[in-house]
């Protein structure tokens, strides 16, 4: 438990109008080593300390007194103990992108109200994954996520914060590098320097350009590649993730990833592209720029462009499916994953 935490459960508190939100201190994370991680009476001395002036917020030993080390069965065990609570999941955007590879997932999702909150660098591939596509239809608008509480499951909301840069993975790394120049003081600057990229996951450095000559770019291999009803959405002020997004349709699934591929021709350097396999929707990661090709229909159900709150284009529009979906934001379980 850290500082990034504690920024999620007073976002939760406020956003959810929630009346207390409970840290579940988990004797041990299945899908994260053991290695780098401090003895589970540390965590919860720790947690307790980050907590102390927080009086809506409770630090539990809960799990461990349940034997459970899965969230399928800690959401079980919780409501029989609890059966008046209504209980919310609170999770950041890693944990939905990973979410298909927890224990009995599904089970998870239909069990509980479940809130997400961006972290950093996750929006996208969280919101793409095979989590968010099997329950799109159980997301909320963000005008209802302060009724996410009473809302029987399966929903969830997605939140599109400010972003928090701190996690407990980042938190094992530097301790790590702590401990090695402690025991090995020749460690160059240069390899401390290092650490803090391998912990965020920083992309390796590439050629980079401006991000308006990298949109004029984008824009001009869509026009070449006849893609239709391209929008431009700019992101300051709503997310760090990027400082443009771009949304655009292909007719078919063969012209989708044909744009794709020339955009992957026509950008400098590395670029990290989703999708193409199946050819409904291909997320195009450029640095700067984010960049979404749709099959209409898919676009459509999905409706980034609401989302973001910029209005889709008229000829785009037209045909559209009537598609029950909406920006979500939070949710917090009386316990944090």
């Amino acid at each position: 438990m850290h500082g990034g935490h504690l920024h999620i459960s007073r976002l939760a508190l406020r956003r959810l109008q929630l009346d207390e939100v409970w840290w579940l201190v988990s004797p041990q994370n299945p899908l994260k080593p053991s290695a780098g991680m401090a003895p589970f009476a540390e965590r919860l001395a720790a947690a307790a300390r980050v907590t102390a002036a927080e009086r809506r917020i409770r630090v539990s030993d809960i799990e461990g007194g349940l034997g459970s080390s899965y969230t399928a069965d800690t959401i079980q065990a919780l409501r029989r103990r609890f059966p008046r609570a209504r209980f919310v999941w609170l999770m950041g955007g890693d944990n939905l992108a990973q979410l298909p590879y927890w224990k009995r997932w599904q089970n998870i999702v239909r069990s509980v109200p479940i809130a997400v909150f961006d972290r950093p660098g996750t929006a996208l591939r969280a919101l793409a994954g095979k989590a968010a596509h099997r329950f799109a239809r159980a997301r909320i608008p963000l005008t209802a996520a302060r009724r996410l509480a009473l809302m029987a499951p399966p929903a969830w909301v997605f939140f599109h914060t400010r972003l928090d840069p701190r996690s407990a993975t980042r938190i094992r790394t530097e301790r790590s590098l702590q401990t090695l120049t402690e025991k090995k003081p020749e460690v160059t600057a240069a390899a401390i320097a290092i650490a803090p990229a391998i912990a965020t996951g920083a992309p390796r450095r590439r050629q980079r350009l401006p991000a308006p000559e990298l949109l004029r770019r984008i824009i001009d291999s869509l026009e070449d590649g006849k893609a239709e009803g391209i929008v431009t959405i700019d992101l300051a002020g709503k997310t760090t993730i990027a400082d443009y997004m771009v949304v655009a349709s292909g007719r078919s699934a063969r012209q989708v990833v044909a744009l794709a591929d020339h955009l992957e021709q026509t950008l400098p350097g590395r670029i990290a592209t989703e999708g193409k396999a199946q050819g409904d929707w291909v997320l195009i990661d450029a640095g700067d720029v984010i960049v979404h090709i749709f099959r209409p229909d898919i676009r459509a159900y999905y409706n980034l462009e609401k989302m973001w709150g910029e209005a889709r284009p008229e000829s785009d529009a037209d045909g559209a499916l009537d598609a029950e979906t909406g920006i979500g934001e939070i949710a917090v379980e009386a316990a944090l994953q």
